[in-house]
């Protein structure tokens, strides 16, 4: 029986503003280690769920708190002398949910984070203000990144089990030259004064004890790391060990250290993460922390990718015949799991070069990731997708508590995804380098080269005066003339003859901000009525130049023309307050003109233009419109149920949310 789908694991950060210049380096490491790298989308990084709290104030405490998102949630609290004697943080750090699935873990910024009561009495703290300045941001990563797969990913109860819920190192080397034994002997003496586990070598087999059976044994429940000398490869126990480690599907990280030369890489050691480091006699403590932080991410990795896929496996993404790799699948590997009697193998997100599983069919093997399968392609030939996705403003983490990045990987998930199922995607504005535009042709550049016969296409619409550009906007437009088409709308029509159409009219008046708003609402009305869909996420609700936010007002056209609309909530912004007010009747304050008055210069004299025009917006009846939406008629346009319809409206899971808005646009249009 299907279940619904279950996030393993989701990790909160909580801290004070005022130990933000300490705090914010460190949290950003770790965000970079744990989220998938928006500027390398098809690199196998991972995509942990992160969350993020403080205020802009150091008195006054986030408006929200961690929630209990997933099956294990983890609460980073850095505490300090501005958490302990500041009244209200107190008692909002004291006062962290004490639940079964939570786990708090409290980081100490100074000796004062050690004294906090209640949600954190007895638990012990990081101590971060004993780590070496030099190194702060590695040894960050590597101590918080040990006690998520401790708490996260190792055990149901590693309370009880302390240091045995550690992970364990195995140092794989040759003992032929020094370059191997000697960093392996500098890594091993740092784990020993950590709550880490490790395995060294022969030297840590008793007498008495069957070498290979040790080995073996060991090798079973660890992470390997594969010191890579010029002697490593040709030495039978090193290729032994690689193989043992992949037979028995453990994480694995290769050191590349080669004074000079190698002849031959052994073909079984590839397929992971590879991180190089000097092949001087002398390892530095910069260089074991690279390595242990690359160690324990892999193993992070490794294994909530595996948990990732059976759950999906539970929820019915996936089929439950197929076996599931944290890597994609490799030739031993998938004549193993032929000859245990499948043929399917799941393996985590992105898809492979084609070429690079050319030999998938050959030997008879099915390929996949959890939300792509070849037999997909070209399923949504026929299908006009519109993007209503934009980024937004947000000076703190007090009320949004995603990173604006989450909105990126987000686009880029979908644009790669519906694109490769030769989906057209149709996206207004944003005509800019590194604007939300460039992520998405981005996917398209890259699909072109990964997918045999694309047929991928982007249509960028844009209203006057937008497409009135320089050189550098039209060397940009060149670059992508291949996957993307450009539709330029003209003035409206009661407006020809007020203005210039061969010049750009900047928005620095009343009255330009009005002509602006007519040529932007023609554009979204033209733009969405040529689209067979809309999925919406993000947008400002301020600092832009229409009459309202523009994602907000495509929502609007795309209610009243009945368009099937997806309304991704949890991503903050516009989208996130109009899924309020259809979930709960409420009405944010972003959606009251008083509101928008305030946060936007110029927009009451832009109003009352519009208001003589009749071209206003008015927020109480927007408002109105929204708490009238039926969410079961918002489902059944997008070929979804009501509650698959209501979690993608509250669902912070980017994986989750791609595929209910791709199990919906199947169900209607594949």
């Amino acid at each position: 029986m299907k279940e619904l789908y279950n996030s393993p694991l989701a990790i909160n950060f909580v801290w004070n503003l005022s130990d933000q210049e300490y705090v914010l380096p460190i949290i950003e490491n770790i965000r970079i280690s744990l989220a998938r790298d928006k500027d390398r989308p098809f690199s196998r990084g991972l995509n942990v769920p992160l969350f993020f709290f403080n205020s802009s104030s150091p008195v006054i405490p986030p408006e929200n708190k961690p929630e209990e998102l997933a099956l294990k949630n983890l609460v980073f609290v850095f505490t300090s002398v501005n958490t302990l004697g500041n009244k209200k943080w107190k008692e909002y750090v004291e006062s962290l949910p004490v639940l079964d699935s939570f786990h708090i873990i409290p980081v100490a910024v100074d000796k004062n984070g050690l004294s906090h009561h209640r949600a954190l009495h007895g638990i012990n703290c990081i101590r971060m203000y004993e780590w070496p300045k030099k190194n702060i941001e590695l040894y960050a990563t590597v101590f918080l990144s040990h006690e998520i797969y401790r708490f996260g990913l190792c055990s149901d109860k590693p309370k009880e089990q302390g240091k045995s819920s550690s992970i364990s190192i195995f140092l794989s080397h040759a003992k032929a030259g020094d370059t191997g034994r000697i960093h392996s002997e500098g890594i091993k003496s740092f784990i020993d004064n950590t709550n880490m586990n490790r395995f060294f070598d022969a030297n840590e087999i008793s007498p008495g004890y069957t070498f290979d059976d040790e080995i073996k044994s060991h090798i079973k429940s660890s992470t390997l790391i594969a010191i890579e000398s010029d002697a490593y490869s040709s030495r039978y126990w090193c290729q032994r060990e690689i193989l043992l480690a992949k037979e028995h599907n453990r994480p694995i990280v290769v050191v590349n250290c080669l004074d000079e030369y190698e002849d031959r890489i052994f073909p079984a050691a590839s397929n992971v993460p590879c991180i190089h480091i000097a092949s001087s006699h002398n390892i530095n403590d910069n260089d074991i922390l690279r390595i242990l932080s690359a160690t324990i991410i892999e193993t992070i990795r490794f294994d909530y990718s595996m948990k990732c896929l059976e759950e999906y496996k539970k929820a019915g993404w996936v089929d439950s015949d197929c076996a599931l790799v944290a890597r994609p699948p490799e030739i031993r590997q998938a004549i193993k799991i032929i000859t245990d009697g499948t043929r399917k193998i799941c393996y985590p997100e992105p898809p492979i070069y084609s070429e690079e599983a050319d030999w998938h069919e050959y030997i008879g093997v099915e390929a996949f990731t959890p939300l792509w399968n070849k037999k997909d392609h070209n399923c949504f030939s026929d299908v006009r997708i519109g993007i209503s996705i934009s980024d937004f403003q947000t000076v703190d983490y007090s009320s949004e508590n995603v990173h604006p990045d989450s909105l990126v990987n987000l686009s880029q998930d979908l644009a790669r995804h519906l694109l490769a199922r030769s989906a057209t995607l149709v996206y207004g504005g944003d005509l800019r380098p590194d604007g939300f535009t460039e992520f998405i042709l981005d996917e398209a550049r890259i699909l072109n080269e990964r997918i045999p016969d694309p047929t991928v296409h982007v249509e960028n619409h844009l209203a006057w005066p937008l497409y009135i550009c320089g050189p550098e906007i039209i060397s940009w437009r060149a670059t992508y003339h291949d996957i993307m088409d450009t539709i330029e709308y003209a003035v409206p029509s009661d407006l020809v003859g007020d203005v210039n159409e061969d010049t750009f009219l900047p928005p620095n008046t009343p009255d330009n901000l009005y002509i602006w708003s007519r040529c932007l609402t023609e554009m979204r009305k033209c733009s969405v009525s040529s689209s067979t869909a809309r999925i919406c996420a993000g947008g400002r609700a301020f600092g832009y130049k229409g009459k309202m936010p523009g994602v907000l007002e495509e929502i609007l056209i795309a209610l009243e023309e009945s368009k099937p609309i997806f309304l991704l909530g949890a991503f903050g912004g516009i989208v996130k307050d109009v899924c309020k007010i259809i979930l709960n009747k409420e009405t944010p304050d972003s959606l009251t003109s008083e509101w928008q008055v305030a946060h936007n210069e110029g927009y009451d004299e832009l109003q009352k233009i519009a208001c003589l025009k009749d071209f206003d917006a008015d927020y109480c009846d927007i408002v109105e419109v929204l708490k009238s939406v039926d969410i079961s008629s918002l489902a059944s346009l997008c070929g979804l149920g009501v509650e698959e319809y209501k979690r993608l409206m509250i669902s912070p899971f980017v994986d989750e949310c791609v595929h209910i808005v791709l199990k919906g646009l199947k169900k209607s249009y594949g």
